[in-house]
This record gives C-alpha cells, sequence and structure tokens, in this order.
C-alpha cells in the first residue's frame, strides 16, 4: 500500500454501502475515503440496467476528480450492470461485492444450497449465477428479489413488525429451498440482520459482502504501511440527497464518522 493517501472512492446507491465503509474502516487501516450515496436518484433496484450503468459512469466521472486510487461499487445493483464496464474503462483496480460475498458463503455452506436475497434489478441481472458458475458450479441457488427492503433501511426503519411481516413472505421461497447460508445480495440487508435472522432461523449463517469486500480491497492493495501517528485519515461524504437526513440516518448506521456531509446536485 505503501505511503498513498489518495483516497479509495466507494459509492453506492443511498446509505448501504456505509456497511462497506465501516468493514474499510475496521480492516483497511490508514486509508482514506470518499463515499458517494447517489441517494437523490435512489433507488436503483427497480430501474433499468441502461440507466443504472448510466449513473454508475457519472458518479465515477466525480469520484475520478479526488483522485482516486481504488474504486469500490457497494452497491450490488450497480455492479451487477457496471463492473465490467468500469473495469475496462479505469486504470485504478476496481471492486465489487458480488464475487466476495459468493466465496464466503461458499466457505459457509455447509450443503451447498445457498440463497440469494437481492433488489429486482440485482436478481434479474443473473450476476449472481454468473459468479456462482465461476466459482463452484456445484453450489445450488436459490435467488430471491425483495422489494421494500432498501426503502425500509432509507427510512431508518429496520425492526418493525411490517419489515418482519415483510420478510416472511419475500424470504419464502429461499426457506422453501432449505439454504443453509444466506447471500445478503444488497449492501442495505445488514442493517435489517436481526430481522433476517428470526425469520431464517438459528441454523442458517447470514453472510453480508461488507467484510468480505474489505478484505479483497486490502488483498488488492497490499498491507497497509504502519499507522502515522502525526497524519488522521479523511473520510469524506457526498450525497445528491438531503444532506441532513443522510447525515442523521448515517451516523446511526456507521457511527462518529459521519461528521460533514456534502450536497452533490445532478444538472
Amino acid at each position: 500500500m505503501g505511503h498513498d493517501h489518495r483516497p479509495i472512492g466507494v459509492f453506492d446507491s443511498g446509505l448501504g454501502g456505509l456497511t462497506v465503509v465501516r468493514a474499510l474502516l475496521d480492516l483497511v487501516p490508514g486509508a482514506d475515503i470518499v463515499y458517494f450515496g447517489d441517494t437523490g436518484r435512489f433507488p436503483y433496484g427497480p430501474k433499468p440496467a441502461d440507466e443504472v450503468l448510466k449513473y454508475a459512469h457519472e458518479i465515477v466521472d466525480l469520484l475520478l476528480e479526488d483522485d482516486i486510487r481504488m474504486l469500490v461499487i457497494a452497491c450490488n445493483s450497480a455492479a451487477a450492470v457496471a463492473l465490467d464496464h468500469l473495469r475496462d474503462r479505469l486504470d485504478v483496480p476496481v471492486v465489487g461485492v458480488i464475487e466476495p460475498g459468493l466465496r464466503a458463503a461458499r466457505r459457509a455452506t455447509r450443503t451447498g444450497r445457498i440463497g440469494v436475497i437481492g433488489t429486482v434489478g440485482t436478481i434479474a441481472s443473473g450476476a449472481y449465477q454468473r459468479a456462482a458458475a465461476r466459482i463452484d458450479p456445484a453450489l445450488e441457488l436459490t435467488c430471491a428479489a425483495c422489494p421494500g427492503f432498501v426503502e425500509f433501511v432509507e427510512q431508518g426503519d429496520v425492526d418493525s413488525d411490517q419489515v418482519h411481516v415483510l420478510a416472511e413472505r419475500l424470504l419464502a421461497p429461499v426457506r422453501q429451498a432449505c439454504v443453509d447460508t444466506l447471500v445478503l445480495g444488497c449492501t442495505h440487508y445488514p442493517l435489517l440482520a436481526r430481522t433476517l435472522a428470526d425469520v431464517m432461523g438459528p441454523d442458517v449463517v447470514l453472510v453480508s459482502s461488507a467484510d468480505e469486500t474489505a478484505f479483497e480491497v486490502r488483498r488488492v492493495l497490499g498491507d497497509p504501511p504502519p499507522a502515522s501517528p502525526a497524519r488522521e485519515r479523511v473520510v469524506n461524504f457526498v450525497t445528491s440527497g438531503d444532506v441532513s437526513t443522510f447525515a442523521r440516518l448515517g451516523a446511526r448506521f456507521l457511527g462518529p464518522e459521519v461528521e460533514h456531509v456534502e450536497a452533490w446536485t445532478w444538472s
């Protein structure tokens, strides 16, 4: 990693990617981070793939102005359609959240039966099925779209009765498939972990891609240098939506690191 203080660029459709930022703060010490939450155009899940791809390129253009040394697509919907495009376009490493999460699920499963839940766009893209075929063709994937989860998280509602009832209904296909591992195929979903665990039961392992993605970032960048006590890491947050809402919910989900949030308006 050397002493390269250029930031790692991270983006998501909203607040969910903060789960990846949390993992990066914990697992890649000293690295500066700039995070863009596109809450003004949220949610991505129901949108057409070409529209999400356009958004991804626009956000990356902004992050490149900060001279990022790596891009992390902390959004499954965007990673499903934009990862290969951005890898072809950029001169810096690009890391997504799909393959790291599946690799972790493969290590965790005892039966090979893995459930994947995600947005409508992510599940419809077939990105998880293609990644599973590359990682281990013997894996049995059962995928289920979960419309509504992201909206609840963005509102700060992660454990109400309404959320629990929705989870019971949407998780029915993966429960019926007798999976023993469930991939949370959206970076918003770890914030629903308690509700999801209640519905799935104690024998099902929940896998979040956040930590695995941070480990992948660390692998690509190399071992961090010794921390310099004279220098504090810089973490910047930018949102295309309401700044006060982002700051309030961001602090709740990420922690005190969300001190200052910049506003961005799409023209």
